[in-house]
């Protein structure tokens, strides 16, 4: 299946109402705010996050073709954002009827989100949705119409934190390694259809890409060949971001191949 393939989910059981059914009982719920509200607390609040940088408003970038979220483009009519199930921490497993889980090296995200006009203070209640390629470079839903792993919505927490657990993204030519992200003021948000207050990126350290594709090119079998090709400063996204930019939007890595990473990342809100 090619790139510019599109799949659209069929799944139609009973018991799929969708997300704007879910909503409530997920966020009314203790249990379902577990992962939320401090769940395998791993990395630094936003006073911590705040104080290693100076925050700065993340530039707006391109939902790119993938992004699942009803915009229309090379996706059609596909909108992740109104399934149920999409609020989640864990993005590796497929989800709303689909079953495929996608392989690769451990990696746990944290978003920090920040007022950057209001001293980097904390935003709580935002609404998060982040998505990525697999370890070969393929998106869900596009690549692959039977899965769509590697997407997910998570509600920052009273420190402004959004935590995802997921893979460390392939790189696919053309493109530096990266994530992609939308912001929405509450879930609620998204049901509704509002736009998002910010669609931006992430960008991955040459290092650890490298240390990874190499470590574990049976999964990621084309990173290194990709990786090589690429050049960070002339990414197609990053190249006319200020400095302050792309040191913020790249995420900060802890941890190895065989062990797992752990990264944090600012994002400052207008």
């Amino acid at each position: 299946m090619t790139r510019e393939s599109i799949a659209v989910n069929s799944h139609t059981d009973d018991h799929d109402l969708g997300l704007r059914h879910d909503l409530p009982r997920l966020l009314g719920r203790r249990s379902a705010l577990g992962f939320l509200l401090g769940a395998g607390a791993m990395v630094a609040t936003p006073s911590s996050a705040a104080g290693l940088l100076q925050c700065v408003v993340n530039s707006r970038e391109t939902a790119g073709p993938f992004p699942a979220d009803g915009a229309g483009g090379r996706g059609g009519s596909v909108n992740v954002l109104t399934q149920e199930g999409i609020i989640r921490q864990d993005l590796r497993p497929s989800f709303n009827g689909m079953t495929p889980v996608a392989a690769g090296v451990p990696l746990d995200v944290a978003l920090t989100l920040v007022d950057a006009a209001d001293g980097c203070s904390p935003l709580a209640g935002r609404a998060v949705y982040l998505w990525h390629c697999d370890a070969v470079g393929n998106y869900s839903l596009y690549d692959d119409g039977d899965r769509n792993y590697l997407r997910g919505v998570g509600i920052s927490d009273e420190d402004g934190v959004v935590r995802f657990t997921t893979i460390f993204p392939g790189c696919y030519d053309g493109r530096w390694p990266h994530f992609h992200f939308e912001v929405f003021t509450s879930a609620d948000q998204i049901v509704s259809g509002r736009e998002s207050v910010l669609t931006s990126q992430i960008s991955l350290p040459e290092a650890d890409c490298v240390a990874v594709y190499e470590a574990e090119s049976g999964i990621y079998s084309n990173g290194s060949r990709h990786l090589a090709r690429q050049d960070f400063n002339r990414d197609m996204i990053f190249e006319d971001n200020s400095d302050a930019q792309k040191d913020q939007q790249m995420l900060k890595l802890t941890g190895d191949p065989a062990a797992g990473f752990r990264g944090t990342c600012v994002i400052g809100l207008a």
